[in-house]
């Protein structure tokens, strides 16, 4: 009798295995019958040539995608593909949500994509969008050409929304009263990290930080992060290295991490030029975090939580690939001046400015809370993700850290840190 119950337990078993192999594959399939649906859908809107609205459209809001042609770095991978079309599908989204409530209301929106290539001028192309009439725009540009962007008397006349640029100094003294920001700052990501770092007891870091900008603004915060939260930085070391570490990394690896104790190896290298190569080969066995590893982004393709699964598949339908950070941070971007407009009903630039900074705003952004603008420097509060390469681990700000009016404001400059002066 005993083997018998044995032998359908273990069938039972092994049909549930097949079954869970089958349900992937039709998710998968169904994944493509969704995808053909929507393009049917799309030739059918295409050939009525308008869009249904329940009443007649009042308002009209046009919103530009502003990004740059950049040169094509050397492939450090063939895993990752090289996007060209980061933010595209984030924006298309987003203006679809946008026009769900908009048909009701009588409001129209309408995204058109400018990209400036490599031998053009920025400022050029920006001043002939707003003199002729764009006013809210959406940008992937780096630090330096937000700044460029600002000395513009163009600039005072639109609403800027910043997508890309994680940089401390746009959040502080390079301020601008009419730039807001969807990327978590330097600072958000840093204290982010070492919350959680701080709950697991790593309280002796060991940094490394690459040679790039970039590189150098993380470790600051990562530092200032430290100091905030009595954090010991053992050691801290400057990776200048040219060589190729895909034949080399099991040699170097081991001779940089040797001889200092440490709980975590804390990484800074926006580019990924060698951060990858760190795990598995230090001399001691140990975590690495950080721009590697497990890493504080505010979007990963691991997160499901609070509906993430539906935008995930809407984007994957949409575009072919996996949403990214930058993906996200323009959806956000478009949807937080969409729900604005929606509130106020009006665009005009001031009335949406004044509201965005306003207790009243608040955007569903699948992340189990509503997020908000800062009004002291105009960054989005919103929680942080910590991810490893396949798996969700956490979400910041941890448990137990309390804030006055809101936990997020727990990570990043907090108003009596903030050196914005609008």
């Amino acid at each position: 009798m005993t083997i018998k119950v044995f032998f359908l337990i273990t069938l039972f078993l092994l049909n549930l295995n097949f079954d869970l192999v089958d349900s992937r594959e039709l998710s998968i399939q169904q994944l493509e019958e969704r995808k053909k649906a929507d393009r049917k859908r799309e030739l059918e809107r295409t050939k009525r040539k308008k869009v249904s609205f329940k009443m007649d459209v009042k308002l009209k809001t046009d919103i530009v995608f502003l990004s740059k042609e950049r040169k094509v770095p050397p492939v450090l991978s063939n895993l990752d593909p090289i996007l060209e079309d980061e933010g595209f599908y984030g924006v298309k989204l987003a203006i679809e949500d946008n026009l769900t409530t908009g048909r009701f209301v009588g409001h129209d929106y309408k995204a058109s994509f400018h990209r400036v290539g490599l031998d053009e001028d920025i400022e050029i192309e920006f001043k002939n969008l707003v003199n002729n009439g764009k006013k809210f725009f959406v940008v992937d540009l780096k630090e330096s050409e937000l700044i460029q962007l600002s000395k513009l008397e163009e600039f005072k006349k639109t609403i800027i929304i910043n997508v890309r640029s994680k940089s401390d100094m746009l959040r502080n003294e390079s301020c601008f009263r009419n730039m807001f920001h969807t990327p978590p700052s330097y600072s958000m990501l840093a204290d982010a990290l070492t919350q959680y770092l701080v709950k697991k007891r790593w309280n002796k870091w060991f940094l490394v930080i690459g040679p790039d900008d970039n590189d150098k603004s993380f470790a600051e915060a990562l530092k200032y992060s430290a100091q905030k939260f009595n954090i010991k930085i053992r050691e801290q070391r400057t990776w200048d290295f040219t060589a190729d570490l895909r034949r080399t990394a099991g040699k170097e690896v081991p001779i940089f991490t040797k001889g200092v104790k440490y709980d975590v190896l804390v990484v800074s290298d926006e580019k990924g030029e060698f951060g990858e190569y760190l795990n598995y080969r230090t001399w001691d066995p140990r975590p690495v975090v950080g721009t590697q590893g497990l890493k504080p982004t505010s979007w990963h393709r691991t997160h499901e939580q609070w509906g993430a699964t539906q935008i995930q598949n809407r984007f994957r339908r949409e575009s072919g690939r996996w949403m990214t950070e930058v993906d996200y941070q323009s959806w956000t971007a478009v949807r937080a001046i969409g729900e604005s407009i929606t509130r106020i009903n009006d665009n005009e630039i001031e009335l949406v400015r004044e509201y965005l900074l306003g207790k009243n705003f608040g955007l569903g952004a699948y992340k189990g809370v509503k997020v908000s603008f800062r009004t002291w420097n105009g960054q989005l509060r919103q929680p942080i993700l910590l991810a490893a390469p396949r798996s969700m681990v956490s979400v910041s700000p941890q448990e137990g850290y309390i804030h006055p009016f809101s936990e997020l404001d727990t990570m990043g400059k907090d108003k009596p840190e903030s050196t914005c002066k609008f």
